[in-house]
């Protein structure tokens, strides 16, 4: 049997429609995969995607569209980002992502634009552009162009001044722009013509999602139903006098022993006093009274306000144990707050523009939406309800069950001290977490806040996962007590503090990068220019590994788990965990990255070939 003949052939520069749209790319094909179909076309900054035969045609029959520059469908208004981003959970885009943001997003043309030229049109049966346009286009050609190499110098000099948050009255403003459009010179394109091109660009970007995560559509309602399960399933497992695995499953109490009042109430309690703080101006008085050249970061802020009212109420004779003894109903409250959170979500979602909503999110089905988060960074007036959620509550509330749980340890083993392995655990996780909220602009950079939208998986995890998993260590030292010696203490310590010492100083090196490439400080670093303007750091920490920050976590996590010993595999659940979160990021960032980046990546590939952990040689 003979194969049909294929239409186009490898290294033809062809017009290729942009899937949802009547717009033609000039575009060079890479390959044609006889089983589906399909063609792999390369933009020209990089940006691969598979059409179909239909949407690809020859170059004779279209007319350029008279602009003195074109429009790449690839460009985004991304940040100069190192060869990693950290998230301290979840979840790479892939081409479909990049595309999107691509339409909402326009940039500068890099020097590669000159190799694989693209010239936006449309077919020749349709009228082309309005006489208006043309006449504004010619009479202020000169002035594009001088724009034009203005913009590229500022691209070397600062590539990442875009991702720097932007504040308003000192809290972070994490909407999505509409359009860079409307911060260029009005002499680019008439007014009416800009306003048009907004409201297309919104509506093409509501037709757009990126590839579903987590299984799917099928994996959504697994997840629904799983991750609740698994938190009641730890809870209930490592309070048991014997919590191996094989003394499973463990006896499930009466369905009223889940539910209490109380415990809801103090939930309630605790994530209105985070909003209290969250919104109170009273960091920057501090640090004036501190007399600080700068204001203090409000999610530190928060922290110390939150540790010295915890302090008070224990003077003052409340019982912290009560976290200990009504863990199980703690994490039903919080369950069902996260739920009530996510419907929410979901409703408003519906009205809230295209530009808002999350790729990731967009997928048309109900519960996979709900799930993934449907709106990408939903506010009521300042306050931003995913930042709030992901920096406040469940992170602030960690380092208070932790607390609380050395309370439980010296009341359950008459103690007048925690011991030291209760001592070290709440030591290390306060640090990190310290460490967290000082830097927590930090987080604006990252997958979760620049990409995943907001619903029951950010939700849930922030509430709820964060709290009552994060802390099992601590809740399986109040009933399995485990002795350390003086040289175990102190090889644990020092193995905290290298782990901490790589995450911070990755991190820092990585923030530094991204906020000014020019930085004198960082000339000594090597980098790899990518076709979106961009670059790839190759040394420094970036160029031992491609995650040194995970390292730095690994090591971390290492050290939370080392203090419970080796008796039980579940005090080691969040090392395990880690490490699967780990790679299921990784491979999504691989896969973002090469299909944003191209050959770049695959260069940086080649030169940076660990992961995560070096060889050592």
């Amino acid at each position: 049997m003979t194969m049909p003949p294929v239409k186009y052939q490898r290294g033809d520069m062809v017009m290729g429609r942009w899937p949802g749209s009547s717009l033609y790319y000039e575009v060079k094909v890479l390959a044609f995969d006889s089983k589906s179909q399909l063609y792999t076309v390369i933009y020209k900054d990089g940006t691969e995607l598979e059409l179909k035969e239909q949407d690809i045609k020859s170059t004779a029959g279209f007319q350029p569209r008279s602009r003195s520059r074109s429009r790449s469908p690839g460009r985004r208004r991304s940040r100069s980002r190192s060869p990693a981003r950290t998230t301290r959970r979840s979840s790479s885009r892939t081409a479909a992502a990049v595309a999107a943001a691509a339409i909402t997003d326009s940039a500068v043309s890099s020097r590669r634009d000159t190799r694989l030229k693209d010239v936006e049109v449309m077919l020749s049966p349709v009228q082309q552009t309005k006489e208006a346009e043309n006449n504004s286009n010619n009479r202020h050609e000169k002035k594009e162009e001088k724009q034009k190499e203005e913009n590229n110098t500022a691209n070397k000099v600062n590539e990442t001044t875009e991702a720097e948050p932007e504040k308003n009255q000192g809290r972070y403003n994490l909407r999505r722009r509409k359009d860079d459009g409307d911060a260029k010179p009005a002499e680019t394109r008439p007014e009416q013509l800009e306003e048009k091109e907004a409201k297309r660009v919104g509506a093409l970007a509501s037709t757009l999602s990126t590839p579903l995560d987590f299984g799917g559509k099928i994996g959504a309602y697994f997840w629904l139903l799983f991750l609740p399960a698994w938190v009641f399933f730890l809870v209930l497992q490592v309070n048991r006098e014997d919590p191996s695995l094989t003394n499973f499953p463990p006896p499930l109490p009466p369905l009223e022993a889940f539910w209490d009042a109380q415990a809801l109430g103090f939930v309630i309690l605790w994530i209105l006093f985070q909003a209290l703080l969250y919104v109170t101006p009273m960091y920057s008085v501090l640090s004036l009274y501190l007399s600080l050249n700068t204001c203090l970061p409000p999610g530190f802020f928060a922290i110390v306000v939150s540790a010295i009212t915890v302090a008070a109420a224990v003077h003052q004779g409340v019982d912290l144990t009560y976290i200990h003894s009504h863990f199980l109903q703690l994490a039903t409250a919080s369950l069902l707050i996260s739920i009530l959170l996510s419907v929410y979500l979901y409703i408003r979602s519906r009205y809230a523009a295209p530009e808002q909503l999350a790729l990731g999110g967009n997928s048309g089905n109900v519960v996979y939406d709900f799930f993934k988060g449907h709106e990408l960074n939903p506010r009521i007036k300042n306050f931003d309800l995913k930042f709030f959620c992901e920096m406040r509550p469940g992170l602030i509330g960690w380092c208070l069950i932790n607390f609380a749980m050395a309370l439980a340890e010296m009341k359950q083993h008459g103690l007048d001290a925690p011991s030291n392995s209760m001592i070290l655990v709440n030591l290390f996780q306060l640090l990190y977490v310290v460490d967290g909220l000082w830097n927590e602009e930090a987080i604006l950079t990252t997958m979760d806040l620049m990409h995943d939208g907001f619903g029951f998986m950010l939700a849930f995890g922030d509430l709820v996962w964060v709290p009552f998993t994060y802390t099992m260590q601590a809740y399986y030292l109040v009933s399995h007590p485990n002795p350390l010696s003086l040289p175990a203490l102190a090889a644990i310590v020092i193995l905290k503090l290298v782990g901490f010492y790589i995450f911070r100083k990755s991190n820092s090196e990585k923030n530094a990068f991204r906020r000014n490439p020019a930085d004198p400080r960082l000339s000594h670093l090597k980098t790899i220019p990518t076709a979106t303007g961009k670059s790839l750091l190759v040394s420094g920490w970036w160029g031992v590994v491609r995650h040194p920050n995970y390292l730095g976590d690994l090591l971390m996590a290492l050290a939370w788990s080392l203090p419970c010993g080796f008796s039980h595999l579940l005090p080691w659940y969040y090392m395990i965990y880690f490490i699967i979160l780990l790679v299921h990021r990784d491979s999504r960032d691989m896969s973002d990255c090469r299909r944003k980046y191209g050959s770049a990546w695959d260069e940086y590939c080649r030169t940076v070939r660990y992961r995560i952990i070096p060889r050592v040689y």
